[in-house]
């Protein structure tokens, strides 16, 4: 496997910086990628984000078998994605699920993870740092 991360957001999270700041702060993801960039130069990040189930799911597949691990903040999906729990079986490549808030002290609907079980680990409730964290459990 080569040294790439996939790093995939799902619905929502296109709106970081502007969406709820109490709860996700005031950083967009593109901001915050370039530091995670210059934190693990010898890594390949690579980002993509997404509101359509369906195009999450083609991500995992097609970096799913290549990569060394894919950091995944599926939003809402994690609550109800029985087709995303499935890529991620599918596919070798391990999948650390991420919530930059913690989901576990929010709304009781967010409490369940559909994908948790056919993960990695679970990283929430660090901000935006949860990305960094996951991406240092493939080291």
């Amino acid at each position: 496997m080569e040294n790439r991360i996939v790093i995939l957001n799902g619905p929502n999270l296109n709106l970081l910086g502007k969406r709820e700041p109490s709860i996700y702060g005031d950083e967009s993801f593109e901001g915050y990628l370039e530091t995670l960039r210059a934190q693990f130069p010898d890594v390949t990040l690579d980002y993509y984000q997404s509101n359509s189930e369906g195009e999450l799911i083609n991500i995992i597949h097609q970096y799913g078998f290549e990569a060394k691990g894919i950091v995944l903040n599926a939003g809402a999906y994690t609550h109800t994605s029985v087709a995303i729990r499935d890529a991620i079986a599918a596919v070798t490549s391990p999948v650390v699920e991420v919530h930059i808030s913690n989901v576990h002290a929010r709304e009781s609907f967010r409490h369940t993870s559909m994908i948790a079980g056919v993960c990695k680990g679970v990283i929430c409730g660090f901000g935006l740092k949860s990305y960094h964290l996951a991406i240092l459990s493939f080291e």
